[in-house]
């Protein structure tokens, strides 16, 4: 004769103990043991789908190189107007090629190549707001070619920036020395090469559909 399961509660549906264990298994809170397995596979799947949109990365920040092409094409302009103004200004203008080419010191208060003459404290001020933006694009600077047209542009700006504050007759009214004299041309220096190298290689890289922060796109 076997002993009786003991039973639990007291109403009309009495069920006996190992009953009431089973039952505890089969509720919700049994199913959410075996949740943690089933969740652990999701995040693997999103990821793996993430990682196919992701976006390919457009190599590192050109900041460096920016900074190397704006430093030397400033200290080149900045050497040779120094050595102009001791050697050459006031002086007979030098034949470097013949006719072709000569080094002639003046003082410009103009932009590039004798331009604008009367607007020497905007052309300042204008100089200004060229190193803000490049400042400001070089955040999301990724390519090359792009670093090397800003850098450029920064040298040659800060080049006749420096003259433009430093020199006579005044802050932010100072002539800038061009002595670089091509036959039949405007007189110039070295920072205006730098701006126009600069600008020219900006159009085309423009043209190429290539943004500064190296992606390509197409019109």
């Amino acid at each position: 004769m076997t002993k009786a399961e003991p039973t639990i509660g007291t109403g009309p549906e009495q069920r006996p103990r190992g009953a009431a264990r089973d039952a505890q298994d089969e509720t919700p809170g049994g199913a959410a043991k075996e949740a943690p397995a089933g969740a652990d596979s999701a995040p693997a799947d999103s990821g793996d789908a993430g990682s196919a949109d992701a976006p390919a990365p457009r190599g590192p920040r050109r900041i460096p190189a920016l900074l190397s092409v704006a430093v030397v094409a400033y200290a080149i302009d900045l050497i040779t107007k120094i050595l102009v103004v001791e050697h050459l200004e006031g002086n007979p203008p030098i034949d470097v090629v013949g006719e072709y080419l000569r080094f002639h010191a003046i003082r410009n208060p103009g932009a590039a190549f004798g331009i604008g003459e009367a607007l020497t404290v905007f052309l300042t001020l204008t100089a200004m707001a060229v190193v803000v933006v490049i400042a400001r694009i070089a955040r999301r600077l990724h390519s090359l070619p792009w670093a090397i047209a800003l850098g450029l542009l920064l040298g040659g700006a800060l080049g006749n920036l420096t003259d433009r504050i430093f020199r006579s007759p005044g802050v932010f009214e100072g002539h800038v020395v061009d002595f670089i004299a091509p036959a039949h041309f405007a007189i110039f220096n070295i920072a205006d090469s730098a701006i126009v190298c600069g600008g020219i290689l900006i159009v085309w890289l423009s043209f190429r559909g290539l943004d500064p922060d190296g992606t390509v796109h197409e019109d």
